[in-house]
């Protein structure tokens, strides 16, 4: 709280200056001034709370400086000095405003007390603008909740902060209005910013500073934190491209300021302010997309039209990623990972359900190849793996090393026990055939992915498994048939196809010497037996 002197005897001033420790009593004591004329000069500049002035000076009087004073600063604490002569004309400067008086014999108690009086006058003034101030802040943050983030507009009155120049009327009579006005209504919409850029801890400082900047930035503009993000509500120029640019340039010169990273998502324009939930939930939407964007700016209107893209992995690209981890290949899966996830992005109808799909699929695929591979070489499967469920609002980058690592878990589970020797080479051999089973699978194409000689390798193998190599990959490709044909409504000339079987007559007549039933005999038995469990079990629970 600052405090001017105002005297022009030196010996006044500079005794009052400093017989009193002021900043003991919390008090900033500015330099005194040696007349009215000079203090009028600083007090726009220096703006003291506290003024002391003489009544009697060369010039100007105090009483013309406190009347003057008053003007500039309404709320200007003024305290004057005066002679026993000058009571009366202090008693008339109380009455035209000045706060209080003292007279020059005073002792310092008395003056310190005088003073302290004037700050405790100021202090509850200051609270209770703090008070009225954070009630209006509150009343505003929960007008902005209730029509633009929770679409309650019952009330039936425009908040006059969401009006944008509009008269403060119920939503029916706007409508009424509008529709008879032949301007058009002013437009707006609303935004969706993300902050990134500093550390962790100071994340919400950076969204409050962004959300000051945006007020001042941004003409018209009114902004709330929600959450992990900024809300805010933008007045539209004529054109909505020409309002997206003024919002690109607004975020890059706030970027620049505080060195941090802004991106955003515009909803739906509107027209009134009844509205702008609709235009939130658009810019919701747009804001999902972030992880699917390069953008710094983007609209609901891109991305309003998909469908979805991609969700499940092809047979093609299973068989590649099973082949990717029977390989232990760290380098070559991280690569496989980066294109899939370039190409999804890529597709014009993607989706944020879609892609997150999409890589859901793959890790189903990572742990359905662990859960056959283990099971082919008679081993136990590791403690279950934390399931990973994508975030696909992520970045790329980041998505993709995520996915990485819990393919890279699935594939040192694997391998951690194949063990080592002959049998290890016979176990890697059979994950490879798993793996291929759609393809042409030659002893001589998995000798040399095991890099051993086919006759060894087919010596190894009828060792190890008790039948030759031939009949091992029949057997496991009869097998893979029938749990298809007991849960898959596929034709069965497809299941014969993703068994590695193109002609499916030859598949009919092979299945049938392994099982004693064609194809369609083993499903419908398969299917019956389903049925008679789950109506036993029916009657059972009745």
């Amino acid at each position: 709280m600052r405090l001017l002197i105002v005297d022009d005897e030196v010996i006044i001033r500079t005794g009052l200056a400093s017989v009193i420790a002021w900043h003991e009593l919390g008090i900033e004591l500015l330099h005194p001034a040696v007349s009215a004329e000079e203090a009028l000069t600083r007090i726009a500049e220096e703006r003291p709370h506290i003024l002391m002035t003489d009544i009697r000076m060369n010039g100007k009087s105090g009483l013309e400086l406190a009347e003057e004073a008053l003007h500039l600063l309404p709320e200007l604490e003024v305290i004057i000095l005066s002679g026993y002569d000058d009571f009366s004309y202090a008693q008339q400067a109380i009455r035209n405003g000045v706060t209080d008086y003292l007279l020059k014999t005073s002792k310092p108690e008395e003056i310190i007390k005088t003073v302290l009086q004037a700050k405790t006058r100021i202090t509850e003034r200051w609270a209770e603008k703090s008070r009225e101030g954070q009630w209006l802040r509150e009343n505003r943050e929960r007008q902005f909740i209730e029509w633009v983030i929770e679409g309650n507009t019952d009330a039936g009155r425009c908040p006059s902060s969401l009006a944008f120049g509009e008269e403060n009327i119920s939503p029916v009579q706007s409508c009424i209005r509008e529709s008879s006005s032949t301007e058009r209504p002013m437009s707006r919409q609303v935004v969706l910013i993300q902050a990134e850029g500093w550390s962790r801890s100071s994340d919400a400082l950076l969204r409050f500073a962004v959300q000051n900047m945006l007020e001042d930035v941004l003409s018209g503009a009114i902004a709330q934190i929600e959450k992990q993000h900024i809300v805010c509500v933008l007045p539209l120029a004529s054109e909505l491209e020409a309002s997206v640019y003024r919002l690109e340039d607004g975020i890059s010169r706030i970027e620049q300021w505080l060195k941090c990273s802004l991106r955003a998502a515009v909803g739906e324009a509107v027209q009134h302010a009844s509205e702008l939930h609709r235009s939130y939930q658009t810019a919701m939407t747009a804001f999902r997309y972030r992880g699917l964007k390069d953008d710094k700016v983007w609209r609901y209107e891109e991305i309003s039209s998909r469908q979805g893209g991609k969700t499940v992995l092809t047979h093609e690209e299973e068989t590649t990623l099973g082949t990717l981890l029977l390989d232990n290949d760290p380098v070559s899966l991280t690569t496989w990972i980066r294109e899939l996830i370039v190409k999804l992005i890529a597709e014009p109808d993607v989706t944020p359900g879609s892609y997150a799909a999409c890589l859901h699929s793959v890790v189903i695929a990572g742990h359905r190849w662990l859960a056959r591979t283990l099971q082919s070489i008679g081993r136990e499967q590791p403690t279950r793996l934390e399931p990973w469920t994508p975030e696909p609002e992520k970045q790329a980058t980041e998505i993709g090393d995520e996915l990485f690592h819990h393919l890279y878990d699935l594939m040192h589970a694997y391998h951690s026990r194949m063990g080592q020797g002959q049998a290890a080479h016979v176990q890697k051999a059979i994950g490879y055939i798993e793996t291929s089973l759609t393809q042409d699978i030659s002893l001589q194409q998995v000798a040399g992915h095991v890099h051993l000689h086919p006759g060894h390798l087919s010596e190894l193998f009828k060792k190890e498994m008790g039948v030759t190599f031939g009949d091992f990959v029949t057997d496991i490709r009869i097998r893979r048939a029938m749990d298809m044909l007991a849960v898959s409504p596929a034709k069965v000339s497809e299941i014969a196809a993703i068994s590695g079987y193109e002609d499916v007559k030859y598949f009919s007549r092979l299945f049938k010497k392994h099982t004693g039933k064609t194809p369609s005999e083993y499903r419908e038995q398969a299917l019956g037996f389903k049925s008679s469990g789950s109506q036993g079990g029916a009657r059972v629970q009745w």
